[in-house]
């Protein structure tokens, strides 16, 4: 195993986020939809220029919930898949890190790929269960670089 693995469980991560952004604004979407009143105007018959009556037609737009509904039962359906595929590459990447003997490096490793932490946020992380160190952002990647150019 390599370091493609641990780049993969990001990128899965990462779309899982965002289907949940897109179910959340799909159900907001359909909840506005539920509480709008569509109205019209309809003419019946003319006499020269003008309308011998209108009617005025109101009601929910029924065809557009519906088509929102189906939409989003397709992508809760998706996100199933895709979190059960994110807790496959979860056990993958874990048992990647768990294989690598340095502390340290496990840690860092973990920070970054599997909680998703910035370079600067591992450092601050790291010095707090660490103290007896400084890390900063730079050598935190720089131990995580020379680690994967080993390999």
């Amino acid at each position: 195993m390599d370091k493609t693995v641990l780049i993969e469980y990001a990128d899965v991560q990462e779309e899982v986020k965002d289907l949940r952004r897109r179910i959340r604004n799909l159900k907001d979407e359909i909840a506005k939809l539920e509480n709008s009143v569509v109205s019209d105007t309809v003419s019946c018959g003319k006499k020269g220029k003008k309308p011998i009556k209108t009617i005025r037609i109101t009601g929910t737009p029924d065809a557009a919930i519906t088509c929102k509904r189906t939409s989003l039962r397709a992508r809760q359906a998706m996100l199933r898949e895709k979190e059960t595929e994110l807790l496959d590459q979860q056990t993958q990447a874990e048992e990647f890190i768990n294989g690598i003997e340095k502390s340290e490096l496990r840690t860092m490793l973990t920070l970054r790929y599997i909680d998703g932490l910035m370079w600067h946020q591992v450092a601050h992380r790291m010095n707090q269960m660490y103290p007896r160190k400084s890390y900063t952002a730079d050598s935190c990647r720089m131990v995580h670089n020379r680690f994967f150019n080993k390999i």
